[in-house]
């Protein structure tokens, strides 16, 4: 088993940082390129850029959560979960998390 995790491409897991603007905020975001990649797959699907698609997520937890706090490991969280239902498209994922967030309120 652990030759399946040892013997991943090195590129992966290695990080690296991403400065964008969020509400009007200039921030930096580190991640694992890995998580960049799945990142990048959302946001084409969306037909938008990975900055875009950060803002429009960022302000819908904000909207629903009234905060957020540690976005970059919701966005690694967003990124496995998005994985983890191998969804063709974003509305597919959408719908697949809708009951995830529903039980989280």
């Amino acid at each position: 088993m652990c030759h399946l995790f040892a013997h991943q491409p090195q590129r992966d897991y290695e990080s690296q940082t991403r400065s964008l603007r969020i509400g009007g905020h200039c921030t930096s975001i580190r991640l694992e390129m890995a998580f960049w990649d799945t990142l990048e797959e959302i946001a084409a699907k969306e037909s938008m850029s990975v900055g875009k698609f950060l803002t429009t997520l960022y302000n819908e937890v904000l909207d629903h959560l009234g905060e957020v706090n540690n976005f970059a490991s919701l966005l690694r969280c967003s990124c496995l979960i998005y994985r983890s239902r191998n969804v063709a498209t974003v509305q597919e994922f959408k719908a697949a998390v809708a009951p995830i967030l529903d039980a989280a309120e």
